[in-house]
């Protein structure tokens, strides 16, 4: 019955840290579009902006991994999951989303320094990484050994070329405004 408790939580910080995650590279876009701005739009809405990512990225970002780590590992330990083979790809799928979150991390402390290094457009296209962790890592949980490894990344290849074609989509309906 315990292992429900733990179950429940890890997805409740699994669910924070992607909003987290999702919010945060958002943050980083419009920050990005903040500092073409002239001034003193510019000063203004970055000071706005990196206070958010500030707040948002130890008070919720953080905070949410290390929980969703903490009752991840709980829960492997009260079902022997650790034996299973779905359990390993998951665990390849966690540590890419944990690299994911350490270069969001990277991305971050270069904005405190007001080094933009990336586009708009290059920030939509990696907020879509998280989406695609996101699917891959519920399918694996969800339907175990149930399907082909094959179609599985066929499924995910097929949601990337989804997620890349909406964001052509979005560009191009924002260019003509």
């Amino acid at each position: 019955m315990v292992h429900l408790y733990i179950k429940a939580l890890h997805i409740i910080f699994v669910v924070t840290w992607f909003a987290g995650l999702f919010y945060m590279v958002r943050l980083f876009i419009y920050s990005t579009e903040a500092s073409e701005r002239e001034e003193p739009d510019r000063s203004i809405l970055s000071k706005q902006l990196l206070m958010m990512q500030q707040r948002l990225w130890y008070i919720i970002t953080w905070p949410s991994a290390i929980l969703t780590l903490i009752f991840g590992t709980w829960l492997i330990y009260e079902l022997n999951y650790w034996l299973q083979p779905w359990m390993h790809l998951k665990f390849l799928f966690v540590i890419g989303l944990f690299i994911y979150h350490l270069i969001c991390g990277r991305i971050h402390t270069k904005m405190k320094r007001g080094i933009y290094k990336y586009s708009s457009t290059q920030l939509r296209i990696w907020n879509e990484g998280a989406t695609l962790f996101l699917f891959a890592i519920v399918f694996i949980v969800v339907l175990k050994n149930t399907i082909s490894w094959i179609w599985g990344l066929l499924g995910l290849l097929l949601i990337g070329v989804i997620l890349m074609a909406g964001i052509r989509l979005y560009k191009k309906l924002r260019n003509n405004d």
